[in-house]
């Protein structure tokens, strides 16, 4: 955020110039929701369909996102065990609070998104953050898992595809770090708010498919286009529904009801004819973005097979502009928006293990800016 505020203000000093700032480092879709989720919105508010839901949601929009499992992923999840949630944030927020005691300890993998540690620690657990490697495609396995696994441990947090890396877990590794959790009376938490930004059917498959007992968050952020809708929700077993009921109850109420009545739009076969169509442009983003990094020494490790991030090592490049140490990263950004007047995000706020050397590039803006973005990258890095 403080990187984002910073070119924020270098933005407003360029917006009259001939190089105006190029954002790459806020993952937000540049797409918005399409014309008839709108619409359903619009209705909703014509009609004073404004008050309270009830605190697991619209129970039509629980019935639509229990068909959408079925027709997507060919898995059964009953609306019941459905909770609709101001977002994916407040998702992780009930399942951390209603699952997470004092002490405990959560395994996490080392890169991942700093906001799902903090909800950890806002439930006064430690998130415990586990180093990964490009060969295990930055996300964490069942060896490691077993391996870190004390009496404080009380679960995973996982994320797949993940932020920063866009990369996913095999499913058969998935089970695997499952089966260890299970057997030792753990909870396997798992934030799949990327899930329709898959583009390799390997990967492209709910964590909810293994066992009725895993818990996942999913949001309409992004494969959806609903950012700033704030509107998510999570799975949890039968005996967690009334338990997370009464948190949500307390801390919002209820999500969004006019959000709640324009999402049931995303699913009509129009909404989804466009989502696909979009994913489509999002995958030809990287397809384009990630080789141009490539051939000016921004090496990515790992191709993401969903969401719409290139971690990408900056570390050789910035040695050449003089930046080294552990944070070099950091300072990389800065440089990079003075010299270039493009945004990207630090590796920092992600990790502890090797994250100073990366930084992540964001792939959710239209391909001119991609491409814009790469002009300015081959003259500044020569």
């Amino acid at each position: 955020m403080e990187v984002a505020k910073a070119a924020s203000a270098l933005a407003r000093e360029v917006a009259q110039g001939d190089s105006p700032m190029v954002f790459l480092n806020i993952g937000e879709p540049d797409f918005t929701a399409p014309p008839l989720v709108q619409e359903a919105a619009a209705r909703a508010v014509r009609a004073g369909a404004t008050q309270y839901t009830q605190a697991t949601g619209l129970p039509q929009l629980r019935e639509r996102i229990s068909r959408w499992y079925s027709q997507r992923f060919g898995i059964d999840v009953p609306a019941r065990r459905i909770v609709v949630t101001a977002g994916a944030s407040a998702a992780l927020q009930l399942a951390c609070l209603t699952l997470i005691e004092s002490g405990d300890d959560v395994l996490m993998p080392d890169p991942s998104y700093p906001c799902n540690r903090h909800f950890v620690s806002a439930a006064e657990g430690r998130a415990v953050m586990i180093p990964t490697t490009a060969q295990e495609r930055f996300q964490l396995s069942a060896a490691k898992v077993q391996a870190a696994w004390t009496e404080r441990t009380r679960g995973v947090l996982l994320a797949s595809p993940s932020n920063p890396t866009g990369t996913s877990m095999a499913p058969d590794e998935l089970r695997r770090i499952h089966e260890v959790v299970r057997a030792r009376g753990g909870l396997t938490l798992i934030d799949e708010i990327y899930l329709g930004l898959s583009y390799d059917e390997a990967y492209a498959q709910s964590a909810l498919a293994i066992d009725d007992q895993i818990i996942s968050v999913n949001s309409f952020s992004k494969y959806f286009n609903m950012t700033g809708w704030r509107l998510g929700w999570l799975v949890v077993p039968d005996a967690l529904v009334p338990v997370v009921e009464r948190v949500a109850q307390n801390l919002f109420i209820c999500a969004s009801t006019v959000a709640q009545y324009a999402a049931l739009a995303c699913f009509e076969p129009e909404s989804i004819a466009e989502y696909e169509r979009r994913r489509g442009e999002f995958r030809a983003r990287r397809d384009w973005f990630i080789p141009q990094l490539q051939s000016l020494g921004l090496d990515v490790p790992v191709v993401p097979d969903g969401a719409f991030y290139a971690w990408a090592d900056c570390s050789a490049v910035a040695r050449r502009w003089g930046i080294e140490g552990a944070d070099a990263s950091w300072d990389f950004a800065f440089e990079l928006m003075k010299r270039a007047h493009i945004a990207v995000t630090p590796g920092r706020d992600f990790g502890r293990d090797q994250t100073g050397r990366f930084v992540r590039f964001s792939t959710a803006s239209a391909m001119p800016q991609l491409q814009e973005a790469v002009t300015r990258l081959k003259a500044a890095l020569g």
